[in-house]
């Protein structure tokens, strides 16, 4: 390099008990601190986050949530707003409401990919508390870049899950406590980017599996291209990766599988992207929703044989009214293992599904 970067970009991420971790970093933080730190917390789309404002009472630097293209400043702390993410370019932050990626929107690894690409070596990554294993992916990014890697002790996080996924696929250059992490970060962040730093950190987890990798720049460019809509990278399938037999669950498209370092992930030709774990739940969800869209379809279905036997009756057509009640009861049935199924999560016997609806008769009779 002709001059000695410094580690000028902090990006953190958090899920599960992540208020109280993010609170107990920035007041450790100086308010000289000579970065910029970004930081993604999952949270639900439907409320205003108001972490900006709690971060900036708990330490020193302001936090802000920012706006689409605004200047990267050192010393300034910026927060995804809710239902968008937060992504970095040399310079400035960009404020995007592109695909979900892990079910989230914001997520932690489409900002680390981005502050990846934009800024190599000179990014310090860090991974908190949460669930699930978000935050793995992008921090590899960031390895593979040349930047620093810090994850917190997973027996020191509320929730260790993402702490440990990062830990299972790669080796990290600190995991510490959050008792002292910021002065760690700042001390990196006073530090002089390595002049041999040139992105090809080695990486564990694949073991040498065949087919196990790290996405590549133009991938990840491509990636980055459609959460923020750029015409060039849209209606394009993923740069990398082979089609599988799963289908998306929020778009319903192809997905593509890729062995990244040990960890599987699926990508959409629109973007929406998963590891294993959370597609999962991205499929359990589908389900749900088309489970009770069946119930309402049968319920609806059944109410209007009821209504068709109503009228046949007023009309004496005592062949159509029979022939109504027992295609309501029918549905009815349906609609009730569907509903139970639902509602318990639990498949039922096949003898119950194939026992059909209960004979009016014998209920009489009983």
């Amino acid at each position: 390099m002709a001059r000695r970067d410094k580690h000028d970009l902090i990006v953190v991420g958090a899920s599960m008990g992540g208020v109280e971790a993010l609170m107990g970093l920035v007041e450790q933080f100086p308010k000289d601190l000579p970065a910029a730190v970004c930081i993604v917390l999952h949270i639900s789309a439907g409320h205003r986050s108001v972490l900006p404002e709690l971060l900036s009472r708990a330490g020193p630097l302001l936090a802000v949530h920012p706006k689409d293209g605004e200047p990267l400043t050192k010393g300034r702390i910026y927060v995804a707003p809710n239902d968008r993410h937060l992504l970095v370019e040399q310079g400035r932050v960009r404020v995007v409401k592109g695909p979900r990626e892990n079910n989230h929107r914001p997520a932690v690894d489409p900002l680390f990919r981005s502050a990846a690409l934009a800024y190599g070596p000179r990014v310090v990554g860090v991974v908190l508390t949460g669930a699930m294993d978000c935050g793995t992916a992008g921090l590899l990014a960031i390895q593979r870049q040349g930047g620093l890697t810090v994850v917190q002790e997973p027996a020191d996080a509320y929730c260790p899950d993402m702490p440990r996924s990062v830990l299972e696929h790669m080796k990290v250059d600190h995991c510490v406590p959050l008792e002292g992490m910021g002065a760690l970060l700042s001390r990196l962040a006073d530090s002089p980017v390595p002049r041999a730093a040139n992105g090809t950190k080695g990486t564990k987890g694949s073991k040498g599996s065949k087919g196990s990798k790290v996405r590549s720049s133009q991938g990840l460019k491509r990636e980055m291209g459609k959460l923020k809509g750029d015409p060039e990278a849209v209606n394009m399938p993923p740069a990398e990766g082979q089609p599988s037999h799963f289908s998306c669950p929020d778009c319903g498209g192809v997905l593509f599988e890729q062995d990244e370092q040990g960890q599987l992930r699926f990508d959409c030709r629109v973007g929406h992207a998963f590891t294993d774990n959370a597609l999962v739940l991205g499929q359990n969800r589908a389900l749900d929703v088309a489970l009770w869209a069946a119930v309402r379809s049968l319920e609806e279905n059944a109410a209007l044989a009821r209504r068709m036997a109503s009228h046949a009756r007023e009309r004496n057509h005592a062949h159509s009214v029979q022939r109504y009640e027992e295609r309501a009861r029918e549905v009815e049935h349906q609609a009730l293992l569907i509903r139970q199924v639902a509602m318990s999560g639990v498949l039922l016997p096949q003898e119950a599904v194939l026992a059909g609806p209960p004979d009016p008769q014998e209920q009489q009779s009983n």
